[in-house]
């Protein structure tokens, strides 16, 4: 489904502020593979999200998503087929437009059709968004005419999943999506996710400073550091790791100890 090819990026190059956030990352992810990455703060993590994405154009390397190559594709034009959810709950929602206003968009935005964004939802299509909103059991099918700013984090990330996966995605990424949120409540999305993303055999990259999730979650579990995939297991190899284990194998990969607090301590 996913496939990057020797994928680099250096960020003001010339400069002394020059840095080198992608270097030579190779992936290869197969239709439903759901990995979880780990790594240190400035290891690359979102900046791989954000090329995948588009935010910004690779240096060097291919990007090949569905047997498409997207290198050069426009940010808004990946937007309809790649779901991508932030740590912030703040982001990918419009707060003063309403739950149903939202959905709209995002179920538009995900249409085949060139002229999606003049199109009207039908009754159908309101009563699918209401059917889609009970499932999280949050009672936000009764409060559709609501603005989205009046939900709390957790609520919004949870309308934020729902609608990122509305129009199932090619690809889903997850920049640490419950890492704002307080514990009970970061539970309750982690469990929504895994059962949309297995139900729909969603292809998913998923940024955890969680250790015990890292090897729990998903098929695969990726380490990077300066840039690269320092790591990458799955299938037996991975079930008989623990989080000791996956530490020492860092230290070794990377050359030296992994000093995150966040990650230490989620141990």
């Amino acid at each position: 489904m996913l496939s990057l090819k020797q994928i680099s990026k250096t960020f003001n190059p010339g400069t002394v502020n020059e840095k080198r956030a992608l270097d030579q990352v190779s992936l290869e992810l197969a239709d439903g593979d759901f990995a979880t990455i780990v790594g240190s703060n400035g290891a690359g993590k979102s900046t791989l999200f954000n090329a995948i994405t588009g935010a910004f154009y690779i240096d060097e390397g291919q990007i090949i998503l569905a047997g498409e190559n997207i290198t050069y594709r426009k940010e808004h034009i990946r937007s309809k087929v790649i779901g991508h959810l932030f740590q912030d709950p703040l982001k990918g929602t419009a707060p003063h437009m309403t739950i149903e206003e939202n959905m709209a968009l995002a179920y538009l935005r995900a249409s085949t059709s060139s002229h999606a964004f003049f199109s009207r939802i039908s009754s159908r299509e309101k009563q699918m968004f209401r059917e889609q909103l009970s499932l999280l059991d949050m009672g936000l099918e009764d409060r559709m005419k609501q603005p989205v700013g009046l939900l709390s984090g957790g609520q919004r990330q949870a309308l934020t999943l729902l609608m990122a996966t509305m129009v199932t995605p090619k690809i889903l990424l997850l920049d640490e999506h419950t890492a704002a949120l307080d514990p009970a409540t970061a539970q309750k999305v982690l469990e929504l996710t895994e059962r949309i993303v297995s139900q729909r055999r969603i292809t998913c990259l998923m940024v955890t400073h969680n250790m015990h999730q890292a090897l729990a979650l998903g098929n695969r579990t990726l380490m990077m550091d300066s840039g690269r995939i320092v790591l990458d297991v799955s299938g037996r190899e991975r079930s008989a790791l623990t989080v000791e284990d996956l530490l020492e194998r860092f230290r070794m990969q990377a050359g030296r100890q992994l000093d995150n607090d966040r990650i230490l301590l989620s141990q």
